[in-house]
């Protein structure tokens, strides 16, 4: 059952979202990356939710104020605990795999309800 870090008597624990700059139509590397993460993230925690279907598209500004886009594709791990050290080694990896300067792993607190 996860924790009660709320304080209100019911389960709750915390969303991972993966923020992946992948395109998965185009590179058949991104589909294998994809594939063995979920493997991994799954045999992990059990179970592991990717939004490949509709790849989100995220705009950003580079130091030179010159607009960059990428292709996203978000992978959510719910989990009881929060293990930050771990996840900031998986998000390393990840980056220098995926040659990325930043990437982005959050962790959204949720309750069951």
């Amino acid at each position: 059952m996860a924790g009660d870090f709320l304080g209100n008597g019911l389960p709750s624990g915390y969303l991972i979202q993966l923020l992946l700059p992948l395109r998965l139509g185009a590179r058949e590397d991104d589909r294998i990356f994809l594939n063995n993460l979920r493997e991994d993230l799954t045999r992990r925690f059990g179970g592991v939710t990717a939004y490949t279907r509709a790849p989100a598209v995220g705009d950003w500004k580079d130091g030179a104020d010159v607009i960059e886009r990428d292709e996203i594709v978000i992978v959510e791990v719910m989990v009881e605990e929060l293990e930050a050290r771990w996840w900031g080694e998986l998000k390393e990896r990840i980056r220098l795999e995926l040659d990325q300067e930043e990437l982005i792993i959050r962790a959204l607190p949720y309750q069951h309800l």
